[in-house]
C-alpha cells in the first residue's frame, strides 16, 4: 500500500513537469512563415498562389500584393502552386534560432508547347469555296436533341431498346389476365375481326414485328 502512495506521489509530482517539456518542445517547433511571392523574370507580385503545407489540409492564398503568412512547423515541406507557373516546394529548416522564418519565392513562367499546325491554302478560289460548301461538322447537342425528337427517328428507337422492368411486369400481367379470361373456353378467333385486322396493318406499318437487333 506505502508502495502505490509514493508511485501516486511521485506521478502527481511529475506530471506537469512532463507536460511542460512536451508544451515547450511543441511551441519551440512551431514557426511563423511569411514572404512575398514573386515573378522571376519581372519581380511582379503574384495574387491568388495557393500556400499548401504537404500532407496536410492546410494553407493559405496571397493577397493582391503576393503577401502571404501562415504557421508551420520545422520540417514542413510548403508547395507553392498558381496556373501557368511551374509550382516550387520549399523546406522549413529544422534549426531555426527563431519562431519567425522569411522567405522571397519566384516562381517561374510554365511554357506549354503545343504540337505544330500547318496552314496550307486551297489552290484556287472555286476549290476554296466548294471545300467550304461540302465541309461537314458533327452535330451538337441542339441538332441530336431535334434529330432524337424526330418521329421516325423515335420509332425506329422504340423498336430497338429492349423493354424495362416496369413494361415487362405490365406485359406479363396483360397476358395472365388474358389466359385467366378465357379459362375454361376456347377463346374466339378474330381473323374476321375487322378491328383486329385494323390493328394488325397499323403494327405493320410502325414496324412493330421487325427483328431487334
Amino acid at each position: 500500500m506505502n508502495k502505490i502512495l509514493r508511485y501516486l506521489v511521485l506521478l502527481i509530482c511529475f506530471s506537469p513537469l512532463r507536460l511542460l517539456a512536451q508544451f515547450e518542445q511543441v511551441q519551440d517547433s512551431v514557426v511563423q512563415l511569411y514572404g512575398v511571392v514573386m515573378t522571376a523574370d519581372s519581380l511582379q507580385a503574384l495574387p491568388a498562389v495557393s500556400v499548401v503545407i504537404k500532407g496536410t489540409h492546410r494553407g493559405t492564398m496571397t493577397n493582391d500584393q503576393g503577401v502571404f503568412s501562415i504557421v508551420v512547423l520545422k520540417n514542413d515541406e510548403v508547395e507553392f502552386t498558381s496556373v501557368g507557373f511551374k509550382p516550387k516546394t520549399i523546406k522549413i529548416p529544422s534549426k531555426l534560432e527563431s519562431n519567425q522564418y522569411s522567405v522571397i519565392q519566384l516562381l517561374v513562367t510554365d511554357t506549354a508547347y503545343l504540337p505544330a499546325t500547318i496552314l496550307k491554302p486551297r489552290p484556287t478560289r472555286s476549290q476554296f469555296e466548294r471545300d467550304f460548301v461540302n465541309a461537314r461538322f458533327p452535330d451538337d447537342k441542339y441538332e441530336i436533341a431535334r434529330q432524337n425528337n424526330d418521329v421516325a427517328k423515335r420509332r425506329v428507337l422504340m423498336a430497338s431498346l429492349p423493354a424495362d422492368g416496369r413494361e415487362s411486369s405490365n406485359r406479363q400481367l396483360t397476358q395472365g389476365a388474358q389466359k385467366m379470361y378465357y379459362a375454361g373456353q376456347t377463346p374466339p378467333m378474330n381473323i374476321l375481326n375487322p378491328f383486329a385486322w385494323s390493328e394488325f396493318i397499323q403494327a405493320w406499318k410502325r414496324g412493330d414485328f421487325k427483328n431487334n437487333k
